[in-house]
């Protein structure tokens, strides 16, 4: 184990890739309440070695922590050995690879799942793994749409397990510092907020049939998604742009992060009214199969307002920043990204700036930083009933609503209203996107 002194000096970098594990959702669970002191050890497997395995390696390598990673767990045979490589400039012990996350859920002495997989599998991957006796931190987004979405959030209260999304600003200090502030009235009454995010990506190639990639199990990789031939680029990034069987979207993808901190700034829930722009506006003839460019906006009950700007492929910082958070309020406003917060009053004049020495990654691939390591330990914490949960499911689920919400949108063409109650749709083209068609077998219902 290590120092967060030393940790910061050797800086593992993270690599690439993606992974999966397979299985019918009934797993066999040997033991549905671990219990865990409040000194224990804590024993992780995790599943999926791709670009945000960086987040994982200081967590799990850091003393205090007082963890053990006992699986490194991925479809690809590359990822694991490179998981393996990247874990071990940190921890003086051999985890063990696994393939197949079904063996890593079915031993018992694992107690947390960190499920760092594609989209399509994170809902499936933590209802097998709390089926199996297992807390869960799970990144975002949480789930592939709005029935996985209230799947997740039953089962984590029916199995009584901790679980915890990945929208780490919640374990931001100065993000806390700022929340806070809106909330005891800095700003006045906040009601609007404006949650951007813009990147440079360039051309995805155009999906064609090919060979499955050596060490790749394609079948497993598919998981709950039904089954097709591989195409070239699908594996590692591109499965984000290609359609609506594995990925969310930029909004999924990236969106969740800034969209959640507006929701807490303004302290709503669920919107009652949804609509959006959105197209594809860059490289008309490349692979890229949905919208680069969006704008959404929800409405939410006492007049209050979210706005979602996304840019995926122009990489022109209207706000001054590559991604952040805009809160207005009737006596003032705030900018708060990654980096910093910016008090404004109602003129526009800056009141306070306060940096953040934070390492967290901001539009870059993949990431991580302290902020991340942070948002992992305190699931560390919250398991050993030493803190509360920073992010916990039941309320990181009504952020990510509003993920799907804006896809739906999109893919319908259309508005619609919303029961801020029950999250139901007054659509029925928007509800027939509440799920999605699973490979049989794969139903994430428990």
């Amino acid at each position: 184990m290590t120092t967060r002194r030393n940790f910061v000096k050797k800086t593992a970098a993270a690599s690439a890739a993606a992974f999966i594990g397979n299985s019918a959702m009934s797993m066999a669970a040997s033991s549905y309440r671990n219990i865990i002191g409040a000194n224990d050890r804590i024993h992780i497997g995790i599943a999926g070695l791709g670009r945000r395995m960086g987040a994982f390696i200081e967590p799990i390598a850091l003393k205090d922590s007082n963890v053990k990673l006992l699986y490194i767990c991925d479809v690809m045979e590359s990822q694991r050995l490179r998981g393996l490589e990247e874990f071990k400039k940190q921890i003086n012990y051999n985890p063990t690879l696994e393939n197949d996350i079904r063996k890593v859920l079915n031993d018992k002495d694992v107690d947390v799942l960190i499920n760092a997989t594609p989209d399509h599998w994170h809902t499936p991957g933590s209802i097998m793994a709390m089926q199996a006796g297992k807390h869960v931190y799970v990144e975002k987004p949480c789930s592939h749409n709005m029935y996985e979405n209230e799947q997740l959030v039953k089962a984590s209260k029916h199995f009584n397990k901790v679980v915890q999304m990945g929208n780490q600003q919640r374990s931001s200090p100065h993000t806390i510092e700022i929340i806070d502030k809106i909330h005891k009235g800095t700003i006045g009454k906040a009601y609007k907020a404006v949650a951007f995010y813009n990147n440079g990506r360039g051309e995805v190639p155009i999906q064609k049939k090919a060979a499955v990639p050596v060490g790749l199990d394609w079948e497993l990789w598919q998981g709950p998604a039904p089954r097709r031939d591989y195409t070239s680029e699908t594996w590692d990034y591109n499965w984000h742009w290609y359609g609506w069987e594995y990925g969310t979207g930029e909004a999924g993808n990236n969106g969740t992060h800034e969209l959640d901190v507006a929701r807490w700034a303004l302290q709503v829930n669920l919107p009652n009214h949804t609509y959006v722009e959105g197209n594809k506006r860059h490289f008309q003839d490349d692979g890229w199969e949905m919208y680069d460019t969006m704008e959404a906006t929800f409405k939410f009950a006492d007049e209050k307002i979210i706005q979602w700007d996304g840019k995926s492929r122009n990489n022109y910082s209207t706000y001054g920043a590559g991604r952040g958070t805009v809160i207005y309020g009737t006596e003032g406003s705030v900018f708060v990204d990654r980096e910093k917060y910016m008090l404004y009053d109602r003129n526009g004049t800056l009141i306070k700036e306060s940096l953040s020495d934070s390492t967290e990654a901001g539009t870059a691939l993949g990431g991580g930083g302290d902020t991340s390591t942070k948002h992992v330990q305190n699931m560390f914490e919250a398991i050993r009933g030493k803190s509360k949960l920073n992010a916990p499911i039941e309320d990181a689920s009504v952020s990510m609503a509003m993920v799907h919400y804006a896809n739906i949108a999109y893919r319908i063409k259309k508005a619609f209203d919303i029961d801020d109650k029950t999250g139901q749709m007054f659509d029925r083209d928007a509800m027939a996107l509440w799920s999605r068609t699973y490979q049989p077998g794969w139903d994430p219902k428990f």
